[in-house]
């Protein structure tokens, strides 16, 4: 007889997915507050991509170690998923904590480390949880209610950068050089990423499995190599459009990472017009809260426009709609750099928001029609080593690129990310892509 999954009440669903708010903020601060810390601790601008290398690193080998270790996982007490997430969000919320105690630049590196794979460790079993309790029904609810919180998690952990600056006693330096109102927006993002995941793990239990589920898993063996295995032999087998996508990756995730970095050093010179990037600078401590703010900004356009761009690759093609949304974020990129009030700056970054949007869920319209449903799961993964692998060639390349190439510029940072956005744009043109079903949904994504 088969097991028919119980239909859940929306505030259940609502409980299961809170978690994720945690996480995302996580996300968020380390996207747009680890650079301004390398820098206080005195990190040249050239250094930056290879100093976020734990990113990618920890991204390309956990994920797949994590998700393939919780699905062969269960314990009548602690579960399958829960124990992964619940470890993960405990050491993210001790090194998020930790992170603005940071006395030295190595410091801060080997706490980047360690709380990107624990975000990592949290983030693959968290989606796989959802997806183990919702039946097909309620699915497109979950997504939403993840979307939800994914989105409020990031906004939130960008504006904390530009909000803690507001309040007074908070705008002077520790003894490390690092502003207060860093340690405020780092000490409440532990507290975020603890309590929330405890909250959807004490309100939602597990679905157990059933005996013939318990005997299968209890007779697969499992170990280190198993993931990579499977993924190896799904790469094999992977469709022509994947790869087609992952040419459109290879410049869309390597000019993502250039923006994230250079972004606030870009605003400092152009709007703030200080090159000075040092602790005790308080204008650059203001042009990295606005940064805060522009990415606060972004996000919030990408919540408000992602379900207007499903109805958009029902109409016009996923294809059409990711290449006009890439060519927005690339003019986009293009123009801020020429912008030096601080407050026309957010009107072209609408563009980035929108692209954004399109970003975390379109292109998986454009390829999921092409994936076998028995093979879905290790084809995610795929993908997110898609995401990943870029941002590890960033790191790798990126430093010799800035200081040789772009006269150690930010601004031409900026314009390289841009034009690497374009030409993904046109890459994506190359997808053959088929028609959107009428119930798809765009999952935001986050995090590697």
């Amino acid at each position: 007889m088969k097991f028919t999954k119980p239909s859940l009440t929306f505030w259940q669903i609502i409980n299961m997915n809170v978690g994720f708010f945690g996480i995302q903020y996580s996300f968020a601060l380390q996207q747009n507050a680890v650079n301004p810390i390398y820098k206080f601790l005195g990190a040249q601008n050239g250094d930056l991509p290879m100093l976020q290398i734990a990113g990618p690193v920890t991204g390309l080998l956990i994920q797949p170690i994590i998700g393939a270790m919780s699905d062969k996982t269960w314990h009548p007490r602690w579960g399958r998923r829960k124990p992964y997430f619940l470890i993960g969000a405990i050491f993210c919320s001790i090194c998020l904590f930790l992170f603005p105690f940071s006395s030295a630049l190595w410091m801060a590196v080997g706490l980047l480390w360690i709380l990107d794979a624990a975000n990592n460790t949290a983030m693959e079993p968290y989606r796989a949880f959802v997806a183990d309790k919702l039946n097909t029904e309620q699915q497109p609810t979950g997504f939403l209610a993840q979307s939800f919180f994914t989105g409020f998690g990031q906004t939130l952990g960008t504006l904390s950068l530009f909000l803690f600056q507001l309040i007074p006693f908070l705008t002077t330096e520790n003894s490390n050089g690092i502003p207060y109102w860093v340690y405020a927006s780092f000490f409440f993002g532990a507290f975020c990423s603890i309590t929330s995941v405890m909250w959807s793990n004490k309100t939602t239990p597990e679905i157990p499995p059933t005996p013939e589920e318990l005997a299968e898993l209890r007779s697969k063996k499992i170990s280190i190599a198993t993931p990579f295995i499977e993924i190896f032999e799904a790469i094999k087998d992977m469709p022509a459009n994947m790869w087609r996508l992952f040419c459109v990756y290879l410049f869309q995730w390597f000019a993502l990472k250039c923006y994230w970095d250079y972004k606030d050093l870009t605003i400092a010179q152009t709007i703030f017009h200080t090159t000075d990037s040092s602790a005790a600078n308080k204008t650059y401590q203001e042009a990295v809260g606005w940064g805060g703010l522009i990415s606060g900004w972004t996000n919030i356009i990408t919540f408000l426009s992602a379900f207007v761009l499903v109805w958009f690759a029902r109409k016009k093609g996923a294809k059409m709609v990711h290449s006009v949304c890439l060519l927005m974020a690339a003019a986009a990129l293009f123009t801020f750099p020429h912008i030096d009030n601080k407050y026309l700056v957010f009107l072209p970054l609408i563009g980035f928001g929108i692209a954004w949007a399109s970003m975390m869920g379109v292109p998986y319209l454009l390829i999921v029609n092409d994936i076998p449903k028995s093979r879905y799961g290790v084809y995610m993964g795929i993908i997110n080593m898609m995401i990943v692998i870029p941002m590890l060639i960033y790191s790798l390349t990126f430093g010799a690129i800035f200081n040789n190439f772009l006269n150690q510029e930010p601004i031409n940072a900026i314009y390289f990310s841009a034009s690497f956005l374009l030409i993904a744009s046109l890459l994506t043109l190359l997808i053959k892509s088929k028609k959107v079903a009428d119930d798809a949904v765009i999952p935001m994504g986050g995090g590697h």
